[in-house]
């Protein structure tokens, strides 16, 4: 009877020293400093905000998140910080159970430049986007009357220019005229292009092609003030 009490007392303090080595770690771990985020930039777009900048944003009771205890990091929080800087389209953060803090960052891509009083990029969902101070992207520029608040049409061109390999080759800048039709200019040519409204946008460009195509073979392109593309069916020039 003694040895079997003297089993299940072994057996009640085994348990105990488990318990309290676990409570023990437990602690320990909640109480383990975060160490330096690891800042990872997904995509092609790594030039606009820099791991310094992504830092200062992952703040913990306005101090940097490193040496913060792990029990007091809220992830969620630190994925807010990040997201609502203008130049980050998504983020996420990680954290070992070691407190090795990760973060993965993807930047917006702009596919224009306004340049009117204010100076900002749209990116490629339509939205605003400010300019970078580590760097300048090479986009067509947006000039005219433009509304911060309305940028459908002028985002709708500069889209289609980004995703045509000729086009965005070509078209340094883009205009938007009073009546909202839209104008543009290409690389290394003084003639003006007058695109109309955004209807039959395919046809037009297709049209503009061609007549560069065939006005580049004949080497002629320096001859027109005016390239007319506002009736889908044809191309209207005027010369110098």
């Amino acid at each position: 009877m003694s040895k079997i009490n003297f089993n299940y007392i072994k057996i009640i303090g085994l348990m105990v020293l488990v318990g309290f080595l676990f409570a023990f770690s437990n602690q320990r771990n909640k109480t383990r400093k975060v160490s330096e985020p690891n800042i990872t930039f997904l995509g092609e777009n790594k030039l606009f905000i820099t791991d310094v900048n992504v830092s200062k944003l992952l703040i913990v009771n306005q101090e940097p998140v490193s040496q913060q205890p792990k029990e007091i990091i809220d992830l969620n929080k630190l994925e807010s910080a990040l997201k609502s800087n203008p130049m980050i389209k998504q983020a996420e953060v990680f954290m070992s159970v070691d407190g090795a803090l990760s973060a993965e960052i993807e930047q917006k891509k702009p596919i224009a430049r306004v340049n009117t009083k204010v100076s900002y990029y749209i990116d490629d969902e339509g939205g605003f986007m400010p300019l970078s101070h580590n760097y300048a992207a090479r986009v067509p520029l947006v000039t005219g009357n433009i509304d911060k608040n309305n940028l459908k049409t002028v985002f709708e061109f500069a889209k289609a220019v980004d995703e045509d390999d000729f086009l965005k080759k070509h078209v340094i800048e883009i205009r938007q005229n009073n009546d909202n039709t839209i104008d543009f200019k290409i690389r290394k040519s003084n003639f003006t292009v007058h695109l109309g409204t955004l209807k039959q946008l395919d046809k037009k460009i297709n049209n503009f092609k061609a007549f560069y195509q065939k006005a580049f073979k004949d080497q002629i392109l320096d001859s027109y003030a005016l390239v007319n593309l506002k009736f889908d069916k044809q191309v209207i020039c005027t010369k110098k």
